[in-house]
Formats: C-alpha cells, sequence, structure tokens
C-alpha cells in the first residue's frame, strides 16, 4: 500500500481540524488526504485522498502531535451552557 505514496508532507504544512481530530492537505485531484489523529498515535503514516487513489506519507514526531482530546460525558457540554446562561441571567438582573 505504501509503495504507491505520491509525495511525503511534513505535517506542519498539513491543516489540523481539532473538532474532527484529523489533519488534511490538498490533493491535485481537488478533495483532500485526510488521516485522523488516532491513526498518526497508532503509528500510521499514511494519508489517503477519498476520491481518487493518491496517498501521501505524513512526516512527523508524535511528541509534536496535540494532546489527546478528551470527551466529556454526554451532557455535561448542556450542563456548562446552562451554567453560563444562569450566570448571564444574574449579571443582568443584579
Amino acid at each position: 500500500m505504501a509503495d504507491n505514496v505520491y509525495d511525503e508532507i511534513e505535517i506542519e504544512d498539513m491543516t489540523f481540524d481539532p473538532k474532527l481530530q484529523i489533519y488534511h492537505y490538498p490533493c491535485p485531484c481537488g478533495d483532500r488526504f485526510e488521516i485522523g489523529i488516532a491513526d498518526l498515535r497508532d503509528g500510521e503514516e499514511i494519508a489517503v485522498c477519498p476520491s481518487c487513489s493518491l496517498m501521501i506519507r505524513v512526516i512527523f514526531e508524535e511528541k509534536d502531535l496535540p494532546k489527546e482530546k478528551k470527551d466529556k460525558p454526554e451532557g455535561e457540554e448542556v450542563k456548562e451552557e446552562h451554567k453560563m446562561e444562569e450566570a448571564k441571567a444574574v449579571a443582568v438582573a443584579a
């Protein structure tokens, strides 16, 4: 699989999407190469384009990856938003 690598790209040249937890890089076909941060942490270094057969090798050091995102249990974000709304209401009422 890694024998058909189109290019080698430094991770610093890629864009990180913190919400989706993926790195992406433009592909010549018009789409983009993608690789998940979890895959990088698992030792994967090949990013693929979902629209064509091209692949790139991502050059990186694991220590330079963003810190692992700790997901809050479901409902925690809603509770925090509710607390913020209550605090705003108290501030306006005061």
